[in-house]
């Protein structure tokens, strides 16, 4: 089978996520874009950048797990988007353990933590309630997974 390549799969992720906003209002493809620049700035393969792309399609349901499952991308790309979809009522332990234990992973959400914690993002949310709640939700993340700083992840 030919394998989407990344320009393929971010028109796909930007088309699957057209409408779709952040919590500040901002179009959400210019997250998948971040958290997928990310990833190549921590040496990520072409596997880990498409699951960037990917990285909450199925969890905000912009695709199906069945869509994911017989989509033309790598095996690694369909497992690391797997493992970073949260599952309803799932312990953040359950989680960050799936994350940790599928290769590739950690990085992706490694990416995706550095730019969800991002001062110049979190700053643009009008609520310091949620400000807070997210910083603190982020760092419980970061230490289950054993990353140090945001943006740590190597």
């Amino acid at each position: 089978m030919t394998h989407m390549n990344l320009t393929e799969v971010e028109a796909f992720a930007r088309r699957a996520h057209a409408g779709q906003t952040d919590k500040a209002g901002r179009p959400y493809a210019e997250h998948l874009a971040a958290v997928a620049e990310g990833v190549r700035e921590r040496g990520g393969d072409e596997a880990q950048i498409a699951a960037a792309w990917l990285h909450d399609a199925v969890e905000d349901e912009a695709v199906t797990a069945e869509w994911l499952a017989g989509a033309a991308l790598p095996q690694e790309t369909k497992d690391i988007v797997l493992a970073v979809t949260k599952r309803p009522g799932e312990p953040p332990e359950a989680y960050a353990a799936r994350i940790l234990a599928t290769p590739g992973a950690l990085l992706v959400k490694a990416a995706d933590l550095a730019h969800n914690a991002d001062p110049g993002r979190l700053g643009a949310l009008d609520d310091a309630a949620t400000r807070d709640r997210l910083r603190r939700k982020y760092a419980a993340m970061r230490a289950l997974l054993g990353l140090d700083e945001p943006g740590d992840g190597r």
